[in-house]
């Protein structure tokens, strides 16, 4: 009878010793639960942050690349056409009417051009319009600037001139995108074709460039982790969830496509 009580009186205290555990166990299980979510959130909004000041960066970056397009447009074809057109001017001799006439009409000609060459820039000067516009006409706009420079054979697919969704920040990210890998083909390739293809395939956004220039080796220059703005490429796709595939080996040209969900 004694050892019945002791039994009863040992699952009594183990009862109330388990539940005295229980609601110290809930308190911990809940702090440590409250501690991850705030973790969580503090993590989700550092990432925000971290997003905006690359937004704000990439914008800043298409600036001053439009900055620097127009600053080379302005030297070296409206100052050229301009000159070009206070010369002919300078030339008249109004005692010859017919030679005069027919100087007259040039620089008419050249004057016009350079209006033309000015509604280009100025379209240039509202490149974030472009983007708002669509990424196509983004596009669009970098390869009639490429298109200009006249030294490389260009092949061009863009299916997404009348693409009717958008994505503004993932358009500015891809637009500055395909600027840095262009200023790279120009600096580094010594190509003399470039193809780019864009397009969209169900939710994926497709941007691929393609050149015959010298090309390299893609793990010596991840290497150098400065090697020709890759990194900032990386990073900047990483920010978008998207995924590059980079092809080249010496003397085989170089193929960057970018893959990214969209939009």
């Amino acid at each position: 009878m004694q050892s019945s009580s002791t039994e009863n009186m040992s699952l009594i205290l183990l009862a109330s010793f388990v539940f005295l555990l229980m609601p110290i166990f809930l308190l911990l299980y809940i702090r440590s639960y409250n501690r991850h979510k705030k973790n969580h959130f503090l993590e989700k909004q550092n990432m925000q942050q971290k997003f905006e000041s690359e937004i704000l960066q990439t914008r800043v970056e298409v600036q001053d690349q439009t900055m620097q397009s127009i600053a080379t447009e302005l030297h070296d074809n409206v100052g050229q056409l301009l000159s070009l057109t206070t010369l002919t001017l300078n030339s008249v001799n109004l005692n010859d009417g017919e030679k005069a006439k027919k100087k007259i009409d040039n620089s008419l000609a050249l004057v016009n051009k350079s209006i033309k060459e000015l509604r280009e820039l100025a379209k240039l000067l509202h490149g974030e319009q472009l983007v708002e516009n669509g990424i196509g006409h983004a596009i669009d706009q970098e390869i009639n600037w490429l298109n200009k420079a006249g030294t490389y054979e260009l092949k061009i697919n863009n299916q997404l001139i009348d693409l009717q969704i958008a994505s503004p920040n993932k358009d500015l990210i891809l637009l500055r995108l395909l600027q840095e890998v262009i200023n790279n083909i120009i600096k580094h390739a010594q190509a003399t074709h470039i193809q780019i293809d864009s397009y969209l395939t169900g939710n994926v956004l497709h941007l691929r460039v393609a050149e015959n220039g010298v090309g390299f080796n893609p793990e010596e220059i991840k290497s150098k982790k400065s090697g020709m703005g890759l990194n900032s490429i990386y990073k900047r796709i990483e920010m978008i969830n998207g995924k590059l595939i980079l092809n080249s080996a010496p003397g085989e040209g170089t193929s960057i496509s970018i893959e990214v969900p969209y939009p």
